[in-house]
């Protein structure tokens, strides 16, 4: 970020107990494109909770229905008819996405065949630059002109994060700290240099996310070198109050814990928002280099990804 401009990141630190960070269709899955990640790969472990990568189509629909339940049960998304008979969150990414997995082996539940399998209480998908090459492009480009950062960038790897829950239970540090510890390790294993993707505030009233959507954008937008913008036919002008108006740390507290995580770690924010009525949030767009990785976060994990390595 420019120099002298106020750091979204230190205040988080300063506020928050530690210096850690806390914070489609149905048919496709049938036929899923193997993937160069091992199904199933596990990363790490914290007591009865692993972080791993799904290991069959079966583990993903349970992902599915975690995230209807999160995104349809208890925010505000709006279910088409089919989305309500299966009741699961799904679209064609899918079935070419690698899904990250938190997994309870305290916590098990009997299949359709009566075994028990551990409970799935959090899910993060994962999409790959070249995975994402060969089957259409990004999730993120439906929202985001992201093709000029491609293009500028044709040596970096990029990983695009998306549809991301927790049950509801589950929403503690141990779990957050999992599921990044997860991505940390996914990241070194092929060797992203970039992350990005879609992060949501709920609503779908740009004044009255005024202050949080000014806040992004006087105090983390991103340098030109990263900087990405909404579509022209989908862009919401994210300046809608001076800075010299804003309680910047009434504006930090509003924000969603999972854009305060990414602003921890080092993330910047794209040019414009996107009103994304299905879901009933306003979207930002998150760009995280891993060269822009705070120390911290590095330090916490390891640089090999060790902490949690079971």
């Amino acid at each position: 970020m420019r120099s002298g401009m106020f750091s979204p990141r230190k205040l988080v630190q300063k506020l928050s107990p530690t210096a850690r960070f806390k914070t489609a269709a149905s048919h496709a899955l049938e036929d899923q494109t193997q993937s160069v990640s091992k199904p199933g790969l596990s990363f790490g472990r914290i007591g009865s909770l692993e972080v791993r990568l799904a290991k069959n189509t079966k583990e993903i629909r349970k992902a599915q229905r975690l995230r209807y339940q999160v995104f349809y049960e208890e925010m505000s998304a709006i279910a088409d008819a089919q989305t309500l008979a299966t009741q699961r969150d799904t679209d064609p990414y899918d079935a070419f996405c690698d899904h990250m997995l938190v997994v309870d082996h305290s916590s098990m539940k009997r299949n359709k065949l009566g075994r028990l399998k551990p409970e799935i209480v959090g899910t993060y998908r994962l999409l790959r630059q070249d995975v994402a090459d060969r089957h259409g492009g990004f999730y993120t480009a439906s929202e985001f002109d992201i093709q000029p950062l491609i293009d500028a960038n044709p040596g970096k790897r990029i990983l695009e994060l998306g549809r991301s829950c927790v049950l509801k239970p589950y929403r503690n540090k141990k779990t957050v700290e999992l599921l990044w510890h997860g991505i940390w390790s996914y990241v070194l294993t092929h060797n992203i240099d970039v992350m990005l993707g879609c992060a949501s505030i709920e609503g779908t009233d740009p004044q009255t996310l005024a202050t949080q959507l000014s806040f992004l954008h006087h105090n983390a937008s991103a340098p030109d070198m990263w900087q990405v913008s909404a579509l022209p036919e989908k862009y919401v002008d994210m300046n809608l109050l001076p800075a010299d108006q804003l309680n910047p740390k009434e504006a930090l507290r509003a924000l969603p814990p999972l854009v305060k995580g990414y602003l921890r770690l080092g993330a910047f924010i794209g040019d414009g928002a996107v009103i994304d009525h299905q879901f009933g949030t306003t979207d930002v767009l998150i760009i995280l280099p891993v060269s822009e990785l705070n120390s911290r976060y590095v330090n916490y994990y390891g640089a090999d990804a060790s902490r949690y390595t079971s």
